[in-house]
């Protein structure tokens, strides 16, 4: 059965904002369309009030891997961002993936074919005239930032990217040039313990691009896995999409839902 949004149910709250904690936002169930014609699922979550500060177009780890659209960094970011923030949060499945909303139709294409996934939905977001509009990408969702991210058609229809964990296996040094080029803003969170790209090699990989502003995290691994991680995070993706710097509220006031029981 596929997770329908609408069905969480909402209680008054007070208290620390912890892992599980959703706030209130509008949820939807959404589609996008790919140029070879496949069908991806997603959710797009906008603040309650309507006004939307900043878009989150989010591109998730290696799904042969595990990773998915509700990747843990990402349902955070979904569950927290429109209520604390002002941001809005495009999550989605790239070809083939499952995750409780469902499963994109196709399947991996190691990250060539969904060069189309990212235009799609960025092509969404700006039809639902969506503002401020940026890139997310975590391990595999990096490469498809740094590779497609700063080319047409993308290029024009972002601000710039925000990467957690890159890797830098698929992409390749002429991505980082075209991000040069392009001169968008590009921040670099590294952890100090990852498993592909400590921070001083990250330093002299993307110091071919001039703009990239590279955040090292001490403690954090690859996978961002601890509420001190992923608060650090959602902290530095929304200070680099709302351009000033911000500490998100760890208490919260108001309704809380929380996911149904299996």
């Amino acid at each position: 059965m596929v997770f329908d949004p609408a069905s969480l149910i909402f209680s008054p709250a007070s208290g620390p904002v912890r892992a599980s904690s959703i706030l209130p936002a509008v949820r939807e169930n959404i589609e996008l369309h790919t140029a070879d014609g496949l069908t991806l699922v997603g959710e797009l979550a906008l603040p309650a009030d309507g006004v939307v500060n900043a878009t989150l177009i989010t591109l998730h780890p290696l799904p042969t891997h595990g990773g998915f659209m509700d990747s843990h960094v990402y349902k955070k970011a979904s569950y927290r961002l429109p209520a604390l923030a002002g941001i809005a949060v495009l999550r989605f499945n790239t070809r083939g993936t499952s995750s409780p909303r469902g499963t994109s139709e196709g399947i991996f294409e190691e990250g060539v074919g969904e060069r189309l996934d990212v235009e799609a939905a960025v092509a969404f977001a700006v039809d639902r005239g969506l503002p401020n509009r940026w890139l997310v990408g975590w391990s595999f969702g990096t490469e498809l930032v740094l590779k497609y991210g700063a080319v047409q058609p993308v290029a024009d229809a972002v601000e710039g990217a925000v990467l957690l964990s890159p890797p830098l296996h698929r992409a390749q040094d002429t991505d980082l040039r075209s991000w040069a080029q392009a001169g968008k803003p590009l921040t670099v969170l590294v952890p100090e313990f990852d498993d592909y790209l400590r921070p001083l090699e990250a330093a002299q990989r993307f110091a071919m691009v001039p703009q990239a502003k590279m955040v090292p995290v001490d403690g954090a691994k690859h996978l961002w896995v601890g509420e001190k991680y992923a608060a650090r995070a959602l902290n530095e993706i929304a200070s680099t999409v709302l351009g000033t710097e911000v500490s998100l509220p760890v208490k919260w006031d108001g309704p809380v839902a929380a996911l149904p029981a299996v």
